[in-house]
């Protein structure tokens, strides 16, 4: 290979290699970015996770809090149709006695 030739390829591969390295060094860059950005990310999507347990918990507790007084309710309301039965029940004997002594 000739003198004039053998420095021209080396002067391109020179400024191939430069502009390499010049693009590396930005890919570089623009990759730190999205690190810490992508790290931002991840930050917010855990402080969302530990929101969303806590609200998930507050329901949970409350669904609870809800069905006990639903049970205590319901239990109450039990007890008082029982004796309106009963009350009901007597009258219709005393009922039915009244009428047999007609």
């Amino acid at each position: 290979m000739d003198q004039d030739l053998q420095k021209f390829l080396d002067r391109k591969f020179h400024a191939v290699d430069e502009k390499f390295e010049e693009t590396k060094r930005y890919f570089d860059v623009v990759a730190e970015g999205m690190e810490y950005k992508i790290q931002l990310v991840a930050e917010g999507v855990a402080n969302l996770n530990e929101k969303m347990d806590r609200h998930i918990e507050e329901n949970e507790a409350a669904h609870r809090e809800i069905l006990s007084a639903i049970k205590f309710s319901y239990a109450e309301l039990d007890q008082r149709i029982r004796v309106l039965e009963s009350n009901v029940q007597g009258l219709s004997t005393r009922m039915e006695r009244l009428e047999a002594r007609r």
